[in-house]
């Protein structure tokens, strides 16, 4: 039976950020989406209706890349400010800067175990930092112009990187060598990436063409020129059957790679469009671009099929080591035009739902001089604990009504210093800030330490009741025990 596909439509759009998006990633469990921007900050878009919107300040410069870890423990971004930085995306806005590089970074990306980061800079060179330590592994540096983006392959291996060289080098993570170096001589790659069985990289070119290389046997598969300028952004729809594109002509193209084919044109940003993702579950995909909005689109592809799919690429994945020789279609190339026919698609803000107000952002900033990261140096659960039983964790993020003061007093039990929060809601301003008499701010600050010794007070009684429950518990445990070896 032929495969149904509905039209991808436009379901919400996000307004907070004053300058161009620059990336778009979803959280692992699809609840969130983190976007960069030229703006200096991060932010993290709840995706349930009437939530708050968090913005993390740390960054100094323009940030160009954002990515969730893909334990979704850490969120990792890249800055015109020369840095990377590691985030623990809860309220507290904690955050470790990577300081290496000696120009604007450009990319992050984690590896699949959540271990490793690999940067890429206009100093050019790709660096591969560890997080457990925070600390430098080693640099590549064989490319003669800036680097505009490193990605980890599926099964961790490889790298591939691009510049403004004109190169595509994919390199061995082993042995530190570059292992193939593709040169195009029509113009050079702003993205590259994996495939998500690894046996393929995408590039998307200033030339205005994607290309698909099977890297096993070094040949350009299939090209497409379907945009009218700069393609900028790619992402895979998890099955890998389908990808989508984001270019400087200010449309999005989804391509049917199996058959070789422009699916549809969808159009919404005013201006060029810098960065797309798709969920996890590819049931959704983002987009952001120069006007500073980032627009949230469902996807409406055949289910079955592209479920069926990951489940071959999961068994594949778990049975023995990438790439396979039958995970790649189709076996001939495929060359493409502009004269390529699609679906277009003009949603023109007339969709029901995106009559949304703008959610209030919560304005998150973390003391310069804390790193918070530094725990996992002696601790390499801390991450997991801080995030998940601390109870500031990433529910929080998904569940903005549990914001109170008891993440603040348990900073102040350790001794660290307090994030400036600050509701904010309208997004018109930039910094959140309001303007408030000394007298209000006195007896708010006093309320504000009411609150945090009941929290503390709530905190123990909750402490004991959890202790008393675990020995009663045991209690019952040991009863149980007892009475089957009287009957026995």
């Amino acid at each position: 039976m032929a495969s149904v596909l509905e039209d991808p439509i436009l379901i919400r759009h996000f307004r907070g950020h004053k300058d161009a998006v620059t990336c778009v990633a979803f959280s692992p469990t699809t609840k969130g989406l983190a976007t960069s921007s030229l703006d200096r900050f991060l932010m993290i878009w709840n995706l349930r209706p009437n939530s708050k919107a968090f913005r993390f300040v740390g960054h100094l410069e323009g940030v160009t890349s954002v990515q969730f870890s893909p334990d979704g423990h850490l969120l990792a971004s890249a800055s015109q400010d020369r840095t990377a930085r590691l985030w623990i995306p809860c309220i507290h806005g904690e955050s470790t800067p990577l300081k290496g590089h000696t120009a604007p970074v450009r990319s992050v990306n984690f590896s699949h175990d959540s271990q490793f980061l690999v940067t890429a800079s206009n100093d050019k060179s790709v660096k591969v930092w560890s997080i457990y330590s925070q600390h430098l592994l080693f640099s590549l540096s064989q490319h003669t112009h800036w680097v505009r983006c490193a990605k980890y392959s599926p099964d961790g291996r490889l790298i591939v990187s691009c510049s403004e060289d004109k190169t595509i080098k994919i390199w061995d993570i082993r042995n530190k060598i570059c292992i193939d170096n593709i040169i195009d001589h029509d113009g050079f790659a702003n993205y590259v990436d994996f495939n998500p069985d690894g046996t393929c990289i995408i590039s998307a070119g200033s030339d205005h063409t994607v290309k698909f290389w099977d890297i096993r046997i070094n040949k350009l598969l299939q090209r497409y020129e379907v945009h009218r300028a700069s393609v900028n952004y790619t992402s895979f729809h998890p099955s890998g059957n389908y990808l989508i594109t984001a270019s400087s002509d200010g449309t999005l193209k989804i391509m049917d790679l199996l058959g070789g084919k422009l699916l549809y044109t969808l159009h919404g940003h005013e201006g060029p469009v810098l960065s797309v993702a798709f969920s996890k579950d590819g049931e959704t995909f983002a987009s952001g671009g120069t006007d500073a909005q980032v627009l949230l689109w469902k996807t409406n592809f055949d289910a079955s099929e592209y479920k069926k799919v990951l489940k071959k690429h999961m068994q594949r994945i778990h049975s023995d080591d990438p790439p396979h020789l039958l995970d790649i279609y189709p076996r001939s190339p495929h060359r493409h035009d502009a004269k390529s026919q699609s679906v277009e698609i003009n949603p023109s803000y007339d969709v029901t739902n995106m009559q949304i107000f703008d959610p209030p952002v919560v304005n998150i900033t973390s003391s310069p001089s804390f790193s918070p990261l530094s725990q996992l140096r002696t601790n390499p659960s801390v991450a997991h604990w801080s995030v998940h039983q601390n109870g500031v964790n990433n529910e929080d993020l998904q569940h903005p009504s549990m914001l109170s003061s008891q993440a603040m007093s348990k900073r102040n039990l350790k001794g660290e210093s307090k994030s400036m929060v600050h509701t904010v809601p309208e997004p018109g301003t930039m910094d959140g800030s309001v303007s408030i008499s000394p007298v209000l701010t006195s007896a708010l600050e006093h309320i504000v330490e009411q609150l945090d010794v009941l929290t503390i007070t709530v905190s123990i009684l909750e402490q004991r009741l959890t202790l008393t429950e675990d020995k009663l518990k045991e209690c019952l445990e040991n009863q149980g025990k007892l009475l089957l070896s009287v009957r026995l």
